[in-house]
């Protein structure tokens, strides 16, 4: 089987070009044809053929496959005719799967393929690698039609033998390089050491003798933990392997000498050069043989391991390629930085380059070349290089240094015994330092924070730095990949800074919530307001505490990962037998359905957003029964810590074992949203669905990917869902079709109104908005404006905040306070210093208490709103667009209680004269609100209640 695709193929193009053009293609979408077009001919070349059948054309195969009778008629018409001409051989050496479905589609007839599921069968069954069946010596995959097909067919190849690896460790011990990790064949089983073997090989260039390590297997459960098939043991897939340098520094020697020799039969002199050996492993399981690349690390140390210094000029180091695959290289140290000046118009760089006389040269910074002084002195020769402080400080990327001898290789610039240079230029530094494999790196950029300690003081973490920034107060940002963000006070004396955070209790609005899982960045904003990166000090990473501190059922971690980016990770302590897909297999297909056997106890559970949020109209009917006395067992499901109910009720972990029993044996689920999959309601359970709002928006069945033919998953899982509700809410008449047709609904539904909107309504508003008020930090008095779109399907990864809140500041001035609400489904909003972020405030019911004016688009809360009366204006501006991508139950234009405005000047000019805007829409209002909210009257809750538990 090919790896990789460089030959110059017949028709002129290179086969990489052709290869690169078809994933493209591939990843575009564009129509089969214009694929197979790129593709051309096949048998012309067979490396081409491997690969593309392999990867791009073999992906749209399958995807054809599952939309459905015409788009495999399409497949057939367009690949046999290049099936037919790609060498046998290739064919034979695909991954089991290709293999199969190339031989149906060329051996069986074309109304079995396309109005058949002959092909879907094999798609489907192939998506799980754990169907593996071993006939005497020899593995063979279990798919469909084994008994009518021939068996080689089916028999696994190197193709299909690519283990799954990764590093979990990499150091030196006692002079010898210890590498620590696991590899394993997905879907066998590796229970115990017996007939289980495993040797690290490393293979250098060419014509020198591999180096096989000494490695012997170990226990690690967290592979079987990590694994992505349900049902496999890999606990004894762990192995430890140990390198001696001298087996690498011999045959980097004997490299050098006819290297040597060859150049000087060229009349060059010899220079050193570097050797790399790539990391393979090869093991024997359960008769299995498989050879693959070591790739993949653990977070932190595993990134950034050292080198060894063999002797001056010297070194072995072992380093990660681009993608993520793990060499060692023996690696000579040519030319050597010494030393670095700065003024304000010059950088001054000092560089050895050792063992060779040299009078000419460049230098090179990235990909500009640049003039160089070389001077010969006593062992070598001495090469100064001078940089333009100006120019550097246009720059944004850092860039290699490197020398180029005139008549030598160009040789990159090593950082050596030379320290790390930072010097400041205004609010700009330039840096000169060594990256991971130690070559010199010279950027120009914002001064950033610089970490020089990281010390746990109880559950508190303090981070310790230099910063030479101008004097003045910094906030460093907690940020999560979900856009997330947490703010904490930067200390500063003079240059050094102190941040100090407790990762288990975050503030958010008041209250104590410990950080959700994941990996948090730091960074701080500029007053300029560009995001400035924390980085580590390179010379605080080797004794860097990377160990977890478990606090609250969390375990937390501050990680150096890249090299230099600080980070945070926080992970929930889980049982064993609860983690990855092992664990949640066993839950969902023996231990929850042995709860539900059991007998249902008069207990309820509540779930808002997958147990992310306290809040919405969940929450309004737990504290309706809770005032009245209802003292039954009242159970929250609470997703990574997210808020810790009130009054007593028993909290369960989501996905948790509790969690799975809650749900199979509580008489009463209340919900605003889907249950997990693997929920199924029981006979005497019942489903209360209160769903999230009046849509204006297409929800469910009506938007456009729901009505695909085939039906996508999503319609499925969802037609599943519905079918176990026993009672839906609904905030109107009107609504009340548009919830059935979009759900496929036809059990009860209950026209109560919405108990999420109660509190607006409530004879304690003024008390319950004084507190959120001073809960968000809002002057009294003040007239509170409230930003709060719907997300963009088209446009989800932008957080930018369409309304111009730096003109409204101005324009509506210091008597008015702005709160901006990003939706959960959008990127979060970066919100400046010139309004409230409650993007995380947990429940939307209190910022529309507060709110005096709503500012909205195509969102669900310009129903709830019309409780209070108060003005909605409609910043639509992009109506014609949402229309036709999302579609909307209503003409907004037509029905709006308020101005629909297309600019941000135009919604600031209607929020001057909100009084006048107000008056002049008080019709339609009143028209708005007896048609979509009637019955948002404050006793919402009560019905329900009544209705469901009286």
């Amino acid at each position: 089987m090919a790896t990789g695709v460089t030959a110059q193929s017949p028709g002129g193009e290179p086969a990489a070009d052709r290869l690169k053009t078809v994933q493209d293609l591939c990843d575009r979408g564009e129509p089969l044809e214009a694929v197979m077009r790129a593709v051309g001919p096949g048998g012309r070349d067979p490396a081409f053929d491997a690969e593309v059948l392999s990867g791009p054309l073999g992906s749209r195969m399958d995807l054809a496959v599952k939309r459905g009778p015409a788009r495999r008629r399409e497949l057939l018409t367009l690949i046999r005719p290049y099936l037919a001409a790609v060498d046998p051989a290739v064919k034979r050496e695909l991954p089991v799967a290709r293999r199969v479905i190339c031989h149906l589609i060329e051996t069986r007839p074309d109304d079995e393929l396309t109005d058949g599921d002959t092909l879907a069968k094999v798609v489907a069954a192939a998506a799980e690698p754990s169907k593996r069946i071993r006939k005497g010596l020899r593995w063979y995959a279990d798919l469909p039609f084994q008994d009518e097909l021939p068996p080689a067919l089916f028999r696994l190849r190197r193709a299909d033998m690519v283990p799954v690896t990764h590093i979990d460790d990499i150091q030196w011990i006692d002079g010898k390089l210890r590498i620590t990790g696991f590899a394993y064949l997905a879907g066998l089983s590796v229970r115990s050491r017996r007939f289980n073997r495993a040797t690290v090989v490393l293979r250098g260039p060419r014509w020198l003798p591999p180096v096989r390590l000494r490695t012997r297997r170990v226990l690690a459960p967290e592979a079987t933990h990590g694994a992505r098939e349900p049902g496999c043991n890999y606990d004894w897939s762990g192995f430890t392997a140990d390198l001696s340098p001298w087996a690498l520094r011999w045959r980097g020697a004997a490299r050098g000498v006819v290297s040597a020799v060859r150049r000087r039969m060229r009349h060059r002199p010899a220079v050193h050069d570097t050797t790399t050996w790539r990391t393979e492993i090869v093991f024997w399981s359960r008769g299995a043989r498989a050879t693959g690349l070591l790739r993949g690390s653990s977070i932190g140390r595993p990134e950034r391991p050292a080198g060894l210094k063999l002797r001056p000029g010297w070194w072995v180091r072992p380093v990660w390629t681009s993608d993520r695959a793990l060499q060692v290289v023996l690696q000579p140290n040519r030319a050597e930085l010494r030393s670095v000046t700065v003024d304000d118009e010059r950088l001054g760089l000092r560089i050895f380059l050792s063992g060779r006389t040299v009078t000419k040269g460049h230098a090179r910074l990235g990909g500009h070349r640049m003039a160089a002084e070389f001077t010969p002195v006593a062992g070598g020769t001495e090469i100064v290089v001078g940089l333009a402080v100006p120019a550097l400080l246009q720059e944004k990327d850092g860039r290699r240094l490197w020398v180029e001898p005139k008549g030598d290789p160009a040789a990159s610039v090593l950082l050596g015994d030379s320290g790390e240079t930072r010097a400041v230029s205004g609010d700009r530094e330039i840096t000169v330092l060594g990256d991971r494999r130690d070559r010199v790196i010279v950027s120009a950029h914002r001064t950033r924070p610089a970490i020089t300690s990281a010390v746990w003081e109880g559950s508190d973490l303090v981070l310790r730095g230099s910063y030479p920034d101008a004097a003045g107060p910094r906030v460093v940002s907690l940020r999560h990949r979900s856009g997330l963000t947490y703010t904490i006070p930067m200390e500063r004396d003079g240059e050094a800074f102190t941040v100090r955070l407790t990762p288990s209790a975050m503030d958010r609005f008041g209250e104590s919530v410990p950080l959700a899982s994941g990996t948090w960045n730091l960074s701080l904003r500029h007053p300029s307001g560009e995001i400035v990166p924390l980085r580590m000090d390179h010379a605080a990473l080797p004794g860097l505490d990377e160990d977890p501190r478990s606090f609250g059922g969390r375990a937390f971690r501050i990680v150096s990962t890249r090299f230099d980016v600080p980070v945070v990770t926080v992970e929930e302590e889980r049982p064993a037998d609860e983690k990855g897909v092992a664990g949640t297999h066993v839950l969902r297909r023996v231990f929850y359905p042995a709860q539900r056997t059991e007998p249902l106890t008069d207990a309820t559970v509540y779930v808002v957003n997958d147990g992310r949020l306290y809040a919405d109209s969940v929450r309004a009917i737990y504290e309706e029964r809770l005032r009245r006395g209802d003292d039954r067992e009242h159970i929250w499901i609470v997703k990574d810590g997210a808020f810790v109910p009130p009054h007593g009720a028993t909290v369960v972990r989501a996905g948790s074992r509790e969690h799975h029993a809650a749900l199979a044996r509580s008489r009463y689920i209340v919900t605003n949203s889907f249950l997990p999959v693997w929920f199924r309601s029981r006979e005497d359970q019942v489903v209360l669905q209160t769903w999230n709002g009046t849509p204006a928006k297409h929800i469910g069945n009506d938007q456009a990917h729901m009505q695909r033919d085939p039906r996508p998953p999503i319609w499925h899982r969802q037609a599943t869902e519905v079918r176990g509700w026993d009672v839906l809410l609904s905030q109107s008449p009107w609504a009340t079709p548009v919830l059935r047709k979009a759900f496929g609904y036809q059990g009860e539904v209950l026209e109560s109104g919405l108990p999420r909107n109660d509190v607006l309504t409530s004879p304690d508003r003024d008390r319950l908005a004084a507190a959120v008020r001073e809960r968000l930090g809002l002057t009294e008095g003040k007239r509170v404006v409230l930003y709060a779109p719907t997300w963009r399907d088209y446009d989800r990864k932008n957080a930018m905040v369409k309304l111009d809140l730096a003109k409204a500041r101005v324009e509506l001035g210091a008597d008015h306070e702005l709160l901006v609400r990003g939706h959960p489904m959008q990127a979060v909003p970066a919100v400046p210093d010139l309004a409230h972020d409650v993007t995380t405030y947990p429940d939307m019911a209190d910022l529309l208490l507060v709110a005096d004016v709503l500012v909205t688009d195509y969102s669900s809360v310009m129903f709830d709103f019309a409780a209070t009366g108060r003005p909605i204006v409609f910043y639509a501006y992009d109506l014609p667009k949402y229309s036709t991508k999302r579609g909307l139950y209503v003409d907004l234009p037509e029905i709006a209680p308020g101005p629909v405005l297309s600019t941000s000047a135009e919604v600031i000019d209607a929020l001057r004269s909100i009084d006048e805007v107000a008056q002049a829409h008080a019709d339609r209002y009143d028209a708005f609100r007896a048609t979509y909210a009637p019955r948002d009257d404050g006793k919402a809750t009560a019905r329900v209640v009544d209705h469901i538990w009286t």
